[in-house]
């Protein structure tokens, strides 16, 4: 195809003349984009919009909380002492807290090994069992034995004797168990070691002969005993008729001078010379010397028959110390010689003629160790995977070269209390005793054989709070104080000042007037019109924006229902109060006024809050479709418990066969979970009803996937002695089956007992239904109580009085702010529809812009063809022009 310049044959301006006209056509495209730009223009306001109100929904979701407004401060003296923390019960005060001992967990230790993966043992089945509780009436340590001769007579010289390193002071005067106790006791605060002294005592077997005193030979004779005389006779007086097992008895019976001074020599007679048991002892550990005095010739008396020689006797009788360790650890006995003292060189201590009582509140486990297992690993292995309140771990001492043993076993209990000391026994299986190499490796029961040692005691937290004696398992001590728990850090005395914590309370309030006025500024000015300017907020006469800052503004403006037993209902009674220009301004010294006469009243008109008639009933929480108000409250039946109760009395004792494994599920579900159910077993023995629950109780909540899922039983004897088994759960998810799978049945135990499910609390809130889910009644959609979920206990059923729910302003306002946010919100919804129409438009536009193609074409089609046209006219006439010319000159 030929180039084309349109015009130049015709002298029309083609291009120039299209143009014109297409910007006619194109006129509309600017309304277009006019509408596009408004669109957007909203788009981007409700933008503005939606973050100008996350922006206040993030401030009032903090606000929400009752704690934003019920805060306490809390000012340790020392905090490196103690801290603590309170809730909305706690009142404001001054305490004065003293720690005295801080909790800790019970560490044991074995003797050394010379590898930990070497076979300990024949490998028989052993099953070795835990159990946590308590130790009493005993104390940790190291009971002595007899003081050397020596040490009687000549003292316990200097540098003899040592405890945790540090020399005790002795010399010639160091005689008596007394004596060496003073002296311990008085490096006590260094050592922290106390010493005990055991009573001094006469021989039992002393007195069993005593003959007829006779010194009819012209002898003398004189009985003493710590320095009193209690027999004397003179010479020439025959046997029988001066001093006898009767005479000697006669004097030290009654109210009689020589007993009054045996008294105030600090000496105690016990038995009778006549029953040859007489005995005399010093209470305080104090040397009782009883000495016979002999001049002349005479027979008879100690160990003599009447008729036989006497030439005189002495006789000292000594006690022996204890070693008590103040935190229940082990005691470190040196010196350069300990045994004089009656002490044993070396590390040493365990518990004294103790008691061990098995705390039912703790868990108990057991593991099976065999040939697969029986290494010192294998142990701590099976221990860690037990999960039932003690850790193991192996810990080498260093030690080297031949006969080194450094690997040693340690247990730790996981938690910390004077009830998780550890018991640890051991049964064979089969009829056959439990294995002996890890019998004399584990065993360890506090009242009995301790075959580990001690490292560091169970113990409790012990405090006083202003002057009243407390205990806690653990380092945290709550109760004490209502709404108050003390974290105790170390040993010491300071105070601790608990005050309202207006200052907070305060900034929570200005913090709710400061979101509401930013808040305001940006919607104000999303639809605020500029008369000098006559520039419009992009928003200007939105319904969606007008709607909302209606909303809000009236919400601000109305008094809340639902609240009881307080007399602020609204924000003006706290100082919070409107300004002409629409915002919020706080009176300061209105807001401090209340603050002072109803400072826990504020959080209510903030947040969520729910108080009943009945204590018993309270408030859980409420979803944003719960209505504020008054509700009546009607159960028509409470929790219950899943149970397993016995229907025999229990005897004086049960025993326990080997091998006794039982199946308990325990909360299962429909369908029924497999981690639900475990099998126990219960360790073989004789146990009285009280030891019986506490070990079933423990054993199964002993089960790491029942205390992972968050189950656990009770278990308590009634009064007719049988058992009952309780789930800790209430309601229908709450149940509780056992089977026997191995040894003693459970009808042992339970007779014919039989298993009763839990059921859901029922009842209405309000007059609406409810639905009840374990002992929370939460009420049905659609209803104003949608959404409102109470826990109920307690005993009875009926009418339990009204509920009286109030959701707060911050909280109205959150749910509020919720239904415009959001991608179902309302701004969502209005942004989607504004961008739905900037895509009509766009649409719209490309198809108009088709359509000018087609016109520019059609015009252009239509012009060029005119230029052709004129083009061939003006050529026809030029052609013609010159033949007239022509034909004129040819003329």
């Amino acid at each position: 195809m030929g180039i084309s310049t349109p015009g130049i044959g015709s002298g029309l301006n083609v291009n120039d003349i299209v143009s014109k006209l297409m910007s006619v056509e194109s006129a509309p495209l600017a309304d277009f984009d006019k509408k596009t730009a408004s669109f957007q223009a909203q788009i981007s306001a409700f933008g503005a919009m939606s973050s100008a109100l996350g922006n206040f929904q993030s401030t009032l979701t903090s606000l929400s909380s009752l704690s934003s407004f019920q805060a306490l401060t809390t000012t340790p003296g020392d905090p490196s002492i103690v801290t603590a923390t309170t809730t909305s019960a706690a009142q404001a005060g001054n305490y004065r807290v003293n720690i005295t001992q801080l909790a800790q967990a019970q560490t044991l230790a074995s003797g050394g090994y010379k590898s930990s993966t070497a076979t300990i043992g024949t490998g028989a089945k052993t099953t070795i069992s835990f159990a946590l509780g308590t130790v009493s009436n005993s104390e940790f340590g190291i009971a002595g034995t007899a003081l050397a001769n020596s040490m009687r007579t000549s003292g316990l010289s200097a540098g003899s004797v040592s405890i945790n390193g540090t020399t005790i002071t002795t010399n010639n005067t160091t005689k008596s168990a007394r004596a060496l106790a003073d002296a311990i006791n008085d490096k006590t605060t260094t050592t922290g070691v106390s010493a005990k002294a055991a009573p001094a005592i006469t021989d039992k077997a002393l007195f069993s002969t005593f003959g007829d005193i006779d010194t009819s030979g012209g002898g003398s004779y004189t009985l003493s005993v710590g320095g009193v005389d209690i027999a004397v006779q003179g010479a020439n007086v025959a046997g029988g008729a001066g001093v006898t097992a009767a005479s000697l008895d006669a004097a030290l019976s009654g109210d009689t001078a020589i007993s009054r001074a045996l008294a105030d020599a600090n000496i105690t007679v016990t038995g009778t010379a006549a029953g040859g048991d007489l005995q005399f002892s010093n209470a305080d550990g104090s040397n009782v010397a009883l000495s016979e005095t002999v001049t002349g010739t005479v027979t008879g008396g100690i160990g003599n028959t009447a008729g036989s020689a006497n030439i005189g006797s002495t006789v000292t009788a000594v006690g022996t110390i204890t070693l008590v360790s103040a935190d229940g650890s082990p005691i470190t006995v040196g010196g350069s010689n300990p045994a004089a003292a009656g002490l044993t060189a070396g590390v040493g201590g365990t518990y004294l003629n103790a008691d061990f009582t098995a705390d039912s509140t703790r868990t108990a486990g057991n593991i099976v160790i065999d040939s697969t297992n029986n290494s010192l690993q294998g142990i701590m292995d099976a221990i860690n995977k037990g999960g039932f309140g003690v850790t193991a771990s192996i810990v080498s001492d260093g030690s080297t070269g031949t006969g080194a043993t450094p690997n040693h076993l340690v247990l730790t209990s996981t938690a910390t209390g004077a009830s998780s000391t550890m018991k640890i026994s051991l049964a064979g299986s089969g009829g056959n005793p439990a294995d002996p190499d890890l019998v004399k490796l584990l065993g360890y029961d506090p009242g009995g054989d301790q075959n580990l040692s001690q490292k560091a005691s169970a113990a409790d937290t012990l405090a006083t709070v202003n002057g009243i004696a407390v205990t806690s398992s653990g380092t945290s001590i709550s109760g004490a104080v209502a709404g108050v728990t003390f974290s105790a850090l170390k040993v010491g005395s300071t105070s601790v000042a608990v005050a309202k914590d207006s200052s907070t309370l305060t900034a929570s309030v200005n913090s709710f007037v400061k979101a509401y006025n930013d808040l305001n500024t940006a919607l104000s000015a999303l639809g605020a019109y500029d008369a000098d300017t006559k520039a419009a907020g992009p928003l200007l006469g939105d319904s969606t924006l007008r709607n909302l800052q209606s909303s809000v503004r009236s919400t601000l403006s109305s008094t809340l229902a639902g609240l009881q037993s307080t007399s602020l209902t609204n924000l003006s009674q706290i100082g919070v109060s409107f300004q002409k220009d629409g915002s919020l301004a706080v009176d300061n010294a209105k807001l401090q006024k209340a603050i002072t006469s109803n400072f826990n009243d504020i959080a209510g008109l903030f947040a969520a809050v729910g108080r009943g008639t009945d204590p018993d009933i309270t408030f859980s929480s409420s979803s944003g479709k719960t209505q504020a108000g008054n509700y009546a409250i009607n159960i028509t039946q409470l929790a219950t418990q899943g149970t397993l109760q016995g229907n025999v009395p229990l005897p004086a004792e049960t025993t326990i066969d080997q091998d006794t494994t039982w199946t308990v599920t325990l909360n299962d579900t429909t369908p029924s979970t497999l981690s639900n159910t475990a099998t126990i077993t219960l360790p073989a023995g004789t146990y009285n009803p009280s030891q019986l629950a506490t070990l079933l109780q423990s054993t199964i909540n002993g089960v790491s996937a029942f205390s992972n899922a968050g189950s656990s039983v009770t278990a308590t004897l009634g009064d007719d002695g049988s058992l009952k088994l309780q789930s800790a759960n209430y309601g229908s998810a709450s149940n509780l089956k056992i089977t026997t799978a191995t040894g003693t049945d459970v009808s042992a135990i339970f007779g014919s007992g039989s298993s009763v499910d839990g059921v859901d609390v029922a009842g209405t809130i309000g007059g609406y239904s409810a639905t009840g889910k374990g002992q929370v009644l939460t009420g049905s959609p659609g209803a104003p109580i949608d959404g409102l979920k109470l826990t109920v206990k307690g005993d009875t059923t009926g009418s339990r009085g009204t509920f009286g729910f109030s959701q707060g302003y911050a909280y109205i306002l959150n749910t509020l702010a919720s239904g415009y946010l959001g991608g179902t919100g309302t701004i969502a919804g209005r942004t989607k529809g504004l961008n739905a129409s900037v895509t009509d438009i766009a649409t719209q536009r490309a198809s108009f812009a088709d359509r000018l193609t087609d016109i520019e074409k059609r015009y252009r089609a239509q012009y060029t063809a005119l230029d052709t046209s004129i083009a061939s006219m003006n050529s026809t006439q030029q052609f013609l022009t010159q033949q007239l010319a022509q034909l004129s000159a040819n003329s």
